[in-house]
């Protein structure tokens, strides 16, 4: 049994205090908003957010992060990508050296594009810093519909202890090396997901969203790997698996976010309406910056980042992606 802690109470850390749960570990869920605490402590379920997934007696919820961190084997930091530096300094003075903190949200930081593992490790130095990501809407998590992601970490030893801790008869998980990629994957696909949201919208059908998802890995991946990430981790499960069901699932918050735009909302008026944090959003000025920064042409987040921010209708950016200049589809290939 494995002491866990998980810091944050939204949709997905309450997925994972359910997991963890049901492995038969000790868990800890802790959140910054005491009216959740006490929904949660009361009705062992996050009306809001999670409805209809029943939260075991054994599981603990506290507004004290001293009660979620310290003396744990496991620590989930679960909070939306947006407060994951200012968690992370709450955090700091319960962390004792090597102790493994799992991020499980995605996003990159606008200001410093740095990914939310490299956020933790600058605020936390002591700490031995992993990620978890994959195809995984908590929602399904909740109902124990099969499910796989990816553990990463710098070291083989801390992603098997992740994976042996997490993994069950319906809860999958796989282990890789490639953190940065795994972040970069996870958080440009919400940015994509707008997007093929976007295309709903708009009343485009299959056609354009298999379009933009194959289109939004290739942007995705020539990033990726110019900053070093490994191109095997792109077509996995945290490249394109966590791009598919981002782009297609009606659970999918940048999805439905797009949805409304297409429709005519602005950005503001979409967020609203979702009720929960629209991680592409945040995610989108960032991926620009960094396209920049690598000299890399991302067109469909260049498109999407318009309509977010400069209020562009989305009929007229896809217009121009369908009417930009004629191309190859791989540079690579040679004809003969």
């Amino acid at each position: 049994m494995a002491k866990t802690g998980i810091i944050g109470a939204g949709s997905w850390g309450c997925a994972l205090a359910y997991v963890l749960d049901k492995n038969g570990h000790e868990v800890t869920v802790w959140s910054i908003v005491e009216d959740e605490v006490s929904m949660l402590k009361e009705c062992r379920e996050h009306k809001d957010k999670l409805p209809g997934v029943k939260l075991s007696e054994k599981i603990s919820f506290t507004g004290n992060m001293k009660e979620a961190s310290e003396g744990m084997d496991l620590i989930v930091l679960a909070v939306p990508s947006v407060y994951t530096r200012s968690t992370a300094e709450m955090l700091k003075p319960h962390i004792r050296q090597n102790q493994i903190i799992v991020s499980v949200a995605k996003g990159i930081e606008e200001g410093t594009l740095m990914t939310l593992s490299e956020i933790i490790e600058e605020e936390i130095p002591a700490a031995d810093v992993a990620v978890l990501c994959g195809p995984s809407h908590a929602e399904e998590v909740g109902k124990e519909l099969p499910t796989a992601l990816v553990a990463g970490a710098r070291t083989r030893k801390t992603a098997e202890f992740i994976q042996k801790v997490l993994m069950n008869e319906v809860f999958r998980v796989y282990t890789s090396p490639d953190v940065l990629g795994m972040e970069l994957g996870g958080a440009l696909k919400n940015v994509i997901a707008l997007a093929a949201g976007m295309a709903d919208g708009l009343g485009y059908g299959d056609n354009t969203k298999a379009a933009l998802i194959t289109r939004g890995i290739t942007e995705i991946g020539r990033l990726a790997v110019t900053m070093g990430a490994k191109e095997e981790t792109l077509h996995g499960l945290t490249g394109i698996g966590d791009l598919i069901v981002t782009c297609a699932s009606r659970h999918s918050r940048n999805r439905k976010a797009g949805m409304l735009m297409g429709k005519g909302y602005t950005m503001q008026q979409a967020m609203d309406e979702v009720k929960m944090v629209v991680e592409g959003v945040y995610s989108a000025k960032a991926a620009i910056a960094l396209g920049e920064k690598y000299q890399i042409s991302m067109p469909i987040i260049e498109q999407v980042n318009r309509v977010l921010f400069e209020n562009k209708p989305a009929k007229d950016a896809v217009k121009e992606l369908m009417l930009r200049d004629k191309k190859t589809e791989h540079t690579t290939l040679e004809w003969e």
